[in-house]
């Protein structure tokens, strides 16, 4: 057997012996990568992609949250940041008057005339 199955096998054993809790701590993290903030939960979802980003973008109210679901090398957060305000209006059809948050997840204030938000 040679030094990869050995760990490998190292790997299978140690898991084993500990349970599921190992596996469940590895797997647990990305379960949520794209998990909605608890205010935006049960929000319809809208996946939409401006300039290579890629965000789920949930509205409620006058506010819109825009989580980036893909992976980007050192990605800056003035860019991500107007990627994400557009995306922000494609899914609501309002203008975003401002845009807080990082280069994961961004939440935006709607600029709407009353009840033109798109449902």
């Amino acid at each position: 057997m040679d030094r990869f199955h050995r760990s490998f096998v190292t790997v299978i054993h140690m898991f084993n012996s500990f349970g599921p809790v190992p596996l469940l701590l590895l797997v647990l993290p990305l379960v949520a990568c794209d998990t909605a903030s608890p205010h935006f939960r049960g929000q319809a979802l809208q996946r939409i992609t401006v300039d290579g980003s890629v965000f789920d973008v949930r509205v409620r109210g006058t506010l819109a949250e825009a989580v980036r679901i893909n992976p980007q090398y050192a990605p800056r957060l003035g860019p991500i940041r107007m990627r994400a305000a557009h995306a922000m209006e494609l899914a609501s059809g309002c203008m975003v008057s401002r845009v807080l948050g990082d280069q994961a997840v961004l939440v935006g204030q709607l600029d709407c005339p009353s009840g033109a938000i798109k449902k």
